[in-house]
């Protein structure tokens, strides 16, 4: 079954984030907490929804993802921020069922695009994208600020033009 996560489940998404950042060899870089999650995706300003993949209540896989903006099409987005199934439970169809289940709010809510982004090292996340007809769109590069770089520059005065 996919559903939507609610607060009660912040702990098997906690752990769920955790195991991702394992396999994505990001685990330096999860600091995320069960109170950063209750706060940010059930406080009184979400910023970003989960879906669950529950087998015989057991959550075995998640898809988070939030609201983007293009002004080129003049249209809200969906990003998809994290896509993961336990490997144990890879190959019965539950990355479909979470992908698709993202797939159907961005249409539900007239979003004329979704995206993600996949590690370029990650052949198996790119193949299963690929097999859906995505594009893969080579010719961007995501940059990213955070800790005291992020506080640094919103720190610096604004230059007043001239």
């Amino acid at each position: 079954m996919i559903r939507l996560a609610t607060v009660d489940d912040i702990p098997a998404i906690t752990e769920l984030v955790r195991r991702l950042a394992r396999l994505e060899r990001l685990e330096s870089e999860c600091t995320t907490t069960e109170d950063d999650l209750r706060t940010h995706l059930f406080g009184p300003r979400p910023y970003a929804e989960v879906f669950l993949a529950e087998d015989k209540s057991r959550v075995i896989g998640f898809a988070s993802f939030f609201h983007s903006f293009s002004t080129f099409l003049g249209r809200p987005g969906l990003h998809l921020e994290d896509l993961y199934v336990l490997p144990q439970e890879r190959g019965r169809g539950w990355g479909k069922a979470l992908f698709v289940a993202v797939a159907r709010v961005a249409m539900e809510r007239g979003c004329g695009r979704l995206e993600w982004r996949v590690l370029h090292w990650n052949e198996h996340a790119i193949a299963f994208y690929q097999g859906y007809r995505a594009d893969l769109m080579d010719q961007w590069r995501t940059f990213r600020m955070t800790g005291v770089r992020l506080r640094d520059l919103a720190e610096t005065p604004a230059p007043v033009p001239a």
